[in-house]
């Protein structure tokens, strides 16, 4: 590989190469087809040139151009957007949430989710359960999947932890407590 400076590039700049266009996080499988070995790649990084995400996954070392959105495009392509952080995205929640919450099919393999500085819940949901009401969301620029409304709400329905009293007053401060109230009866009696 040549360089922008005619020279050839050196371990450092393809790796760095290789991992950008791989869009910020780049498999070892990647960078051993661009010409660089697994001890190159661990000099890389005790060298601080490159930093591991996961095992067999790495970016740029203090890339803080990696996005949490970019993480779960990466390393969670079965996975869809719930619960909490599909509140929010849908503004029915006001405050950010601490955590990514992404609902997974339950035969996903556990071992293969830890994430280095990701903060994200999984929701392990029965396979045939696991695309009902399965959308799609504009996650600052990136694509991902996420639960519509519908199946947002329902999960609401199903949580032994929903306080009703709570969402009747909350219903009545924002004036649509007759709304809220004929639907809740719908739901919770159908």
């Amino acid at each position: 590989m040549v360089s922008e400076n005619g020279g050839f590039m050196n371990k450092k700049e393809i790796a760095k190469n290789v991992i950008i266009q791989a869009g910020g996080i780049s498999k070892t499988a990647e960078l051993n087809n661009a010409g660089i070995a697994n001890y190159e790649i661990v000099k890389l990084c005790e060298q601080g040139i490159i930093e591991r995400v996961r095992h067999g996954y790495y970016q740029v070392a203090r890339k803080s151009d990696v996005t949490d959105e970019q993480m779960i495009a990466t390393f969670f392509p079965e996975g869809i957007i719930c619960m909490e952080s599909a509140l929010f995205y849908y503004g029915y929640n006001d405050h950010t949430p601490l955590v990514w919450t992404i609902a997974v099919p339950r035969t996903l393999t556990r071992s293969k989710m830890q994430i280095d500085n990701f903060a994200y819940k999984l929701y392990f949901v029965q396979n045939d359960k696991h695309k009902i009401g399965k959308s799609s969301g504009d996650f600052n620029g990136i694509e991902l999947p996420i639960y519509d409304r519908e199946r947002t709400i329902c999960a609401y329905v199903a949580d032994d932890k929903k306080n009703l009293s709570n969402l009747s007053k909350y219903a009545k401060e924002m004036r649509i407590y007759k709304r809220v109230n004929e639907l809740m009866e719908v739901m919770l009696n159908g």
